[in-house]
C-alpha cells in the first residue's frame, strides 16, 4: 500500500489553483521523478476542474486510485494511491487535512495562493504518517460520515472528460507541465508505466 500524492487546492470559477501538496516519488527512477511529480500535479488539478462542489470521487487509471474531495467553501484536496490503499482511509486523510488547512490558512489567500506563499508545514508529516493506513483508526466519526456518503467512482480519467476532448490536448495544453513531462508523456501513457518501466534501473 503506498500514497504518492496529497494536495490541497482552490476550486475557483476560472481555474484550479494548487495551494499545497507533498509528493513520496521515491519508488520511481530517479530520472523520472520530476516528470511524474508534475504529472500527479496536472492529475489533481484536472480532477478537482471536473468535479462538483460538495462531491468526493474515486478516478481509477491503470494501477492507481485518485481520490478527490471538493468542499462546498471550494477548498479540495486530492490524494493519488495504489489501488490496494483503502478509500475510506484516503477520504479520512483528505477530510482531515482540508478541516486542518481551513483553520490554519485564511480563507481570503485561498483565490490568490500558491506552495510558495501559502504556510501550511504539515502536509508532508500527513502524508508520511498516512502511508500505515492503521493512522486512521482513531477518525471513526468522519469513517461513520463516509460510510453514509456516495462516493463517485470513475474507471478512468477519460470518463472525467467532456466529449470530444481528449487528455493528450489536455497534456498539450497545460501550464503545469514542462516541455520534458510533456515528451515523457508521449511515451508512457499516464505516469504509472514510467514506475513498471522502470523497476529494473534503480538507481544504486
Amino acid at each position: 500500500m503506498k500514497l504518492y500524492s496529497l494536495s490541497v487546492l482552490y476550486k475557483g470559477e476560472a481555474k484550479v489553483v494548487l495551494l499545497k501538496a507533498a509528493y513520496d516519488v521515491s519508488s520511481f527512477s530517479f530520472f523520472q521523478r520530476s516528470s511524474v511529480q508534475e504529472f500527479m500535479t496536472f492529475t489533481s488539478q484536472l480532477i478537482v476542474e471536473r468535479s462538483s462542489k460538495g462531491t468526493r470521487a474515486s478516478v481509477k487509471e491503470q494501477d492507481y486510485l485518485c481520490h478527490v474531495y471538493v468542499r462546498n467553501d471550494s477548498l479540495a484536496g486530492v490524494v493519488i494511491a495504489d489501488n490496494e490503499y483503502p478509500s475510506r482511509v484516503a477520504f479520512t486523510l483528505l477530510e482531515k487535512v482540508l478541516d486542518e488547512f481551513s483553520k490554519q490558512v485564511d480563507r481570503i489567500d485561498w483565490p490568490v495562493g500558491s506552495p510558495a506563499t501559502i504556510h501550511y508545514p504539515a502536509l508532508d508529516g500527513h502524508l508520511s504518517r498516512y502511508q500505515n493506513p492503521r493512522e486512521a483508526d482513531p477518525m471513526t466519526k468522519v469513517q461513520a460520515e463516509l460510510d453514509e456518503t456516495k462516493i463517485i467512482l470513475h474507471n478512468t480519467m477519460e470518463s472525467l472528460l467532456e466529449r470530444g476532448e481528449k487528455l493528450d490536448d489536455l497534456v498539450s495544453k497545460s501550464e503545469v507541465l514542462g516541455t520534458q513531462s510533456k515528451a515523457f508523456y508521449k511515451t508512457v501513457s499516464f505516469f504509472s508505466k514510467a514506475r513498471k518501466q522502470n523497476s529494473c534501473c534503480a538507481i544504486m
